[in-house]
């Protein structure tokens, strides 16, 4: 896949996802990134499950358009939804952000318990925990959804001291 002269393709529902693009920027400098924020239907996370799979879908194929090698799907609303639907219907490598949260999560525990907090959908779906538990079974996940998480995160609002 290195080398090969076609962008990685990302998309989020808005800009939370930059912070992941940054990070794959860190990794492979040498890559094409192309990235999809969909700002004009965020937040996912408050939509149904059917609503954030056509949107997922809808993103790939834009994306698609651009000849992309490799897809991250950067917000956690649709990586806990729609990735078993992405890669059943389009034939490229798909990396959501459960696992790697998941697993992140697992090695940063110091007392086997994990709180999580996202949105409704996410919290709903237990990708979460269901990640979790594949990596070690015997932790406690405790799930909150968190309805300000997309505005908060959306408007910058994360390392204030408010939040």
């Amino acid at each position: 896949m290195k080398n090969e002269k076609r962008p990685l393709g990302i998309f989020d529902s808005g800009i939370g996802g930059l912070t992941v693009l940054k990070e794959i920027i860190k990794l492979l400098p040498e890559e094409e990134t192309l990235y999809l924020g969909d700002t004009a239907r965020l937040p996912y996370g408050t939509k149904s499950e059917e609503t954030v799979i056509k949107y997922s879908i809808e993103n790939t194929r834009f994306l698609l358009k651009y000849n992309i090698k490799l897809l991250v799907v950067a917000c956690n609303t649709a990586s806990a939804v729609s990735l078993p639907v992405l890669r059943k219907e389009f034939p490229l490598p798909l990396i959501g952000v459960i696992e790697a949260g998941a697993r992140a999560a697992t090695k940063a525990t110091k007392n086997g318990r994990i709180g999580i907090i996202g949105t409704e959908t996410t919290i709903r779906s237990s990708a979460y925990t269901k990640a979790i538990k594949s990596v070690n079974p015997d932790i406690t996940v405790i799930g909150q959804p968190c309805p300000l998480f997309v505005p908060l995160v959306e408007e910058g609002w994360l390392n204030d001291d408010i939040t």
